[in-house]
Order: C-alpha cells, then structure tokens, then sequence
C-alpha cells in the first residue's frame, strides 16, 4: 500500500534519528516523521504553484505545533482543545523559520507553508530539534526550490565539556543552552543563553554543533537520493526586469547616494523617499513598466549603502564600524513604578518599568512537559509610533514575543536566587524609538530598572547588535547596527553579556552562510562595545539600592515545622485568610515550611510574622505569654496564650487567694498574663495567673510561693484530706452500738 514508503536512520549524539517518508500526509509535497527516542514529530510542505499578482516578497509562514495528546494530557481551560498558539510555539516557529528563509532562491515568490506537528513527546529529548531537521527533509523532499537541507542541534556544556543534545535532566545541569543550524558549509543561525561564558567557549560551541549536525545534513540528503521529487520547473531569470534594473541604477544611484549622507533618520527616509518618486516619474515619462520598480529599489539601496562602507569604511551616520552610538541611562524616571529606566542610544529608546510582587504573581505556565511556575517576566512591546507610523495595537505578535524572550534569556543567568531576593519580576519594555537594534536597548533597559528596583543583579548586562556587509571583493563587520543596515545588511548577530562574559547570543543570517572566523571578528568586536556600553549605564546607576522602593511590597522569609503548615492554613484556608484580610498582607507557604510575608509596612509584616509564629510555636514550661480568656467553667478559665493554642487556668491559679468562682477573676474576652506551670498526661497545657503580676508582666513565684496545680474537681486551695488528718488522728473507730472497734 505504501510503494513510496523510505526510511534513514542516522547516528545524532549517541540515539538514532529516524526520518521517515511516504506513509503519513501523501498528498503533501513533502512530509517527514521525525523521531528522536519517543519523541516524534510531523512535518509537512506545502507550496502553491502559481504566485499572486503583484506579490513583490516571498511569503514563508512556519507554524510549529504541539498536540497535548503527545504527552498523554488533556488540554486545560474551558474549550478542551488546543487553541492560539502559546509563548513557546511561537518562538520555536521562529526558530525553525529562521535558518530555512535565506535557503530560497532570490526572486521566488511562491507561497510556501511548513506545518511542524508534536505527535508525541518523551519528556527527555525535545521536540524543537527534531522539528528543525524534519522541517529541512521535508523541503528536501519536496521539490520545491530550496538549497538545503539545513541541520541543527543543541549545545550543552557541563563540567567544562560540550554536550550534544542533552536531554532535560543533562540541561539542568548545564551552563550553557545553545541552538545552532545551519548547512554543511556553514552556520545560518544561533540561540542561546549562557551563565556569563567567554567568547571563546561560546564560538567553541558553535563550531562543536555545527560538526554534530553534518551526519544530519548527509542522512538528510541521502534519504533525497531515493524519496525526492522532481523539482519544480520556476523561471525565475527575467531579462525585462534585469534591464529595468540598469535603468533603475543609472537614474537613481547618485540621488540616494546624497539622500544616504544625511545622518537623522527621519530627514534620511524623506530624501530617500524623494529619490524614489523622482525615479519612478522619470521611468513613467519614458513608458516603461513600473509594476517591478518597488522591489528594485530596494536592491538599489542595497547597493548604494554597501559599497560605501566598503569603500569608504564610513556608515549612514557618518560613523566608523567599531564605534557605539552615543548614550544615555536614565533611572527613576517614573515615580511611582518600583524601578524603571529609560536607555537610549542614539535615536533608539526602551522605556523599561520593573515591578515586584510575591509568589502569587508568579506565571503558571502549563507546558507539554509539565507545568512550572516562573518568577521573571519580561515583556517587550513595539508601538508604531516608535517608528512614525501608525498601526495595529493588539496583543504581541512574533517579533515582540521573539525579542522580549531574546532579553530575558540575556537577563536571566544574573538574576540572584529566590532564597536571597524572594520576589517575583516583571519588566515591560516600551521601545519609545527605533533605529536599530531595540532588543538590546531593552536588555540595558530591564538592567538598569531591575537594579533601581532593588533587585541584587549578579553584574550589570548590556547588549549590543553586529552586523555584516559581505561581498566578493571583502567584508565589514558593523558595531550597533541601525535600522537601514540591519535590513540591507547580510547579519543580524546580537550579544548580550556582563563584564564576566557573555549571557545570550542570537543570529540570523541573510547569505546561505558564515565562516568562523567572521563569528570570531564579531565576537571580539562585540565585546569591545559590550564594555563600553556597560561604563555608560554605570553613569545612570552602578549596582542595586540597597532597598526596595517604598511603593514595593516588603517580603520577610520565615522558616516553620513543616508540621506546622496545616495549623497556619486551618480548615479550608480559614486561618490563613483571616491573618491576611486583619494584617493586609499576602502570604505564600511552601512545601518545606519557608513561608513568605509581603507587606508595604514593616508594622503590618511584623504583626502577621507574630501571629503565624504564635501558632507554630510550641509552649514553654516557665514562659510567661499575653493571653485573651475565650471560656469560663467551674474549674477554671481556659486562656488562647499562643496563637491558636488554649490552655487551662485552673480556678485555684487564678489568684493568690480563695477563688470561689471563675467569673469573680476573669470573664471571656479578658486579655491576661498566663505562666504555663506544666502539661497534663493528654499533653494539654496547664497554667497560672497567680504566679505573675497583671500589671507588669513580671513572675511573682517567689513571692506568692509556690502551689500545687488542681486538677478538675479539686476544692480551691483546700488540702486533701490525707494531709488534714488520717487514721490516728480521728482516735479510736466505734462501731454502730457506741463500743471502740479493734
């Protein structure tokens, strides 16, 4: 049934990598199952035959998806299937369209769909790898011009050793969590986050999963030699539009060029936007067809803004290709936000706002691994205005989403351990402008809000974004990109790192590849700005207050017996609520008895820290404890001495003197001093207030002298008969007739 069925196993990192075709998803152009351990993953392509009028881009969408199913769960909510796509299928989405978009050949305009689908996951091996490498067989396969395939892996490095593909218990373990892809040739594109690693650790592990993924590259073409299809038959030469683009050349090279030496970015885009027009009207006057012009001039910037750096060394803004941007670091700009920021440089800008709260601010995120909670939150947000245009406002879409996480990564390995700083954070980041290179504008940002909020940062982090102009004759690696060489550039390598080394690394790259050691020159570069950038934010703000903001809740940890937990929650959280709703603070508990009090007084922690310690406490013989009476009896009062501990104040203890009623020394809602004098054989706590001083608190034993504790039933301070008199002192017995007995 299946004639069409092929199969390749290959070696990856000590399993086998299986990829099969021809069996599932036939009527696709290319379909791949891709199988890692138990971890499996569908993969298809689809490419529409025709391009749409007008179309002047390549419209690529990757959509990456993970089915509950895969790891035998049911989808939470009230809908019970999979709805948007979460946080993290969005970003391997990007992940994988990355490497895969500059592998199309110039001028194909086909609409192309790759669709990657988690049938089932293991809990060990991840599925975005596995996605990637059948994404790139599924191309492969399809006949659908692409000139892959591309393979990927990731990079662990534990105990000063690099690790290919490490499963989720190795990850933990490491210091490194690096994604590479790329061809046999060359590295397209890198992700990572990393605990402060040198430049030459992180282009070592580059190079060392670049190697590992070279075995995927040959299975992958190896399966193509007997499973791919005929490829498809596009023209994409056009003689008419190769000469439209002389003419294009030779009208408008020497008016962009001046437009290109005005260095302000909105005076530069106006003259560059008349050169344009100027152009387009010279070509109308002479009959020719415009419909292609739009896209030309694209290529005509291109050309005009590369050939100066080359052959001058001088950017658009009249800078060198080492030298960083003017800055300036701003902090405490808004005065009611816990800490905030504003980072500009040049004419790019973050507004980034820090604010803490406790544990129950934390993001519960319900993964296909698992569900885990997340302290530390950065969200980036990119208005139109910031680039003087108008748009849509809505919820983030994928470059927001891709950029904040690219920051938080960066961010991250600095952040100190709960235990010291026990607040969860969260940094909004509002890019006000932009030239270039906002995402690392929002890593400086959320450093210096972070550290105006308190927060005790390891070190400072800075970022900074490196480009590339690469032709045949050379190439130039830029320091702090703009926007116009970011696009018209061949690199989009940004670092992000302390002083101590380097934190976050990603890059994208718009030829079909790189060579190691232009990674090496931008990494070196890099570097250089990194520190230089750093000296600068020193200016705003060197290292964490020595405080939290006033506004800022105030957390005290306190350690209880973990048997205690069920006494300060009480029946059905009845407890706990009512020591937050009379103390106005919030209370998290954990499983090991830490318990966390915020509070925006010390006053109002102190009193919920004391009532919670009242209750976990234990009574101590010879203490004396302030107490309210909740129950008179006969025999004695009973006394809430400790927290919600009673204990029984026997009528004779009450006072020095004869008692002979409970009520005549306290009633119910007295607030007395008790002493506990002992416990009972139930382990129920015995007390006296005759024994201290009402007034003072002070332990009056010595004076009052000491005196037997009653037990229920006893006569006040009366001795027991055998004490009064026994046998000999009643003299002789008689019996009934009046005669002495024997």
């Amino acid at each position: 049934m299946f004639d069409n069925y092929f199969r390749k196993d290959i070696s990856w990192g000590g399993q086998i990598l299986t990829l099969e075709t021809g069996k599932i998803a036939r009527q696709a152009d290319g379909a791949v199952m891709a199988r890692l351990g138990d971890t499996i993953v569908l993969c298809t392509v689809v490419g529409a035959r025709s391009v749409k009028p007008g179309q002047d881009f390549f419209p690529l969408t990757v959509n990456y998806q993970e089915k509950a199913f895969a790891a035998g769960k049911i989808p939470g909510g009230f809908f019970k299937r999979e709805g948007r796509p979460s946080e993290s299928e969005t970003l391997i989405s990007r992940l994988i369209d990355r490497p895969l978009r500059p592998l199309f050949p110039e001028g194909f305009r086909n609409e192309v769909q790759v669709i990657a689908t988690v049938l089932s996951h293991d809990l060990e091996n991840d599925p975005d790898m596995v996605a990637l490498v059948g994404c790139s067989a599924a191309l492969t396969l399809s006949g659908i011009p692409f000139f892959g395939p591309v393979g990927g892996a990731r990079v662990g490095y534990i105990d000063g050793a690099y690790v290919l593909n490490p499963t989720a218990a190795q990850r933990k373990l490491s210091q490194l969590d690096l994604v590479v892809a790329g061809t046999a040739e060359g590295v397209l594109m890198v992700e990572s986050e990393a605990a402060e690693l040198s430049e030459d650790i992180m282009l070592g592990a580059v190079k060392f999963g670049h190697e590992g993924f070279q075995a995927v590259i040959q299975g992958i073409i190896a399966l193509a030699e007997v499973a791919a299809k005929e490829p498809w038959d596009v023209a994409l030469a056009d003689p008419a539009k190769d000469a439209l683009k002389t003419r294009i050349s030779a009208l408008g090279t020497a008016p962009m060029a001046e437009a290109y030496k005005i260095t302000e970015k909105l005076s530069r885009q106006k003259a560059v936007g008349e050169a344009k027009k100027a152009v387009i009207a010279a070509l109308e006057a002479e009959g020719a067809d415009v419909s292609a012009a739009k896209g030309l001039m694209k290529e005509l910037e291109a050309d005009v803004v590369r050939n100066a750096i080359l052959d001058t060394g001088l950017r658009i803004d009249g800078r060198d290709t080492k030298t960083v941007r003017s800055i300036l670091a701003e902090v405490g700009v808004l005065p009611r936000a816990h800490g905030s920021a504003l980072f500009t440089r040049g004419e790019t800008q973050a507004l980034c706002v820090a604010t803490l709260g406790t544990g129950q601010d934390e993001q519960i995120i319900d993964a296909l691994a698992g569900e885990y909670r997340e302290n530390f939150m950065l969200h980036y947000n990119f208005p139109p205005y910031s680039v003087n245009e108008t748009g849509r406002m809505g919820s983030p879409g994928r470059r927001e989403i891709g950029h904040g996480k690219l920051a938080w990564r960066a961010i991250h390995p600095v952040l100190p351990e709960k235990d010291k700083f026990p607040y969860t954070m969260r940094v909004v980041s509002e890019i006000t402008e932009s030239n270039g290179s906002s995402s690392m504008a929002t890593v400086c940002g959320t450093s210096l809000s972070l550290m105006d909020a308190g927060c005790p940062l390891l070190r400072p982090v800075a970022g900074i974004a490196m480009g590339l102009i690469k032709e045949d004759r050379g190439f130039a690696v830029l320091s702090d990109i703009l926007g116009d060489e970011d696009h018209l550039g061949d690199m989009d390598f940004k670092v992000a790192g302390s002083e101590n080394g380097i934190t976050a690394l990603q890059m994208d790259i718009k030829i079909t590849s790189i060579t190691f050691e232009i990674m090496k020159i931008a990494l070196g570069q890099a570097k250089d700005g990194r520190l230089h950038i750093l000296g600068e934010m020193a200016k705003g703000i060197s290292g964490a207050r020595g405080d939290v903001a006033a506004t800022a809740p105030r957390i005290t940890v306190i350690n209880i017996n973990k048997d205690k937990i069920r006494d300060v929650i009480g029946s059905g959280g009845k407890v706990i609520r009512e020591i937050t709703e009379q103390t106005g603070t919030k209370i998290d508990i954990d499983d090991d008895g830490t318990i966390k009090v915020a509070a925006t007084s010390i006053e109002a922690a102190q009193k919920a820290i004391d009532w919670i310690q009242g209750i976990t406490a234990e009574a101590e013989i010879g203490k004396i404890y302030n107490g309210k009476v909740v129950k008179t009896a006969e025999f004695g009062a009973f006394v809430n001495f400790l927290g919600a501990k009673d204990g029984l104040v026997h009528i004779s203890e009450l006072a020095n003197e004869r008692v002979q009623k409970t009520t005549d020394v306290v009633k119910d809602g007295d607030q007395v001093k008790v002493k506990v004098i002992g416990f009972d054989d139930r382990g129920k706590v015995k007390l006296s207030m005759r024994v201290v001083d009402q007034a003072t608190g002070a332990d009056i034993t010595d004076q009052v002298g000491a005196k037997r504790p009653r037990e229920d039933g006893d006569r006040g301070d009366r001795p027991d008969r055998g004490e009064r008199r026994d046998r000999g002192d009643r003299g002789p017995r008689r019996d009934r007739g009046g005669e002495a007995a024997d």
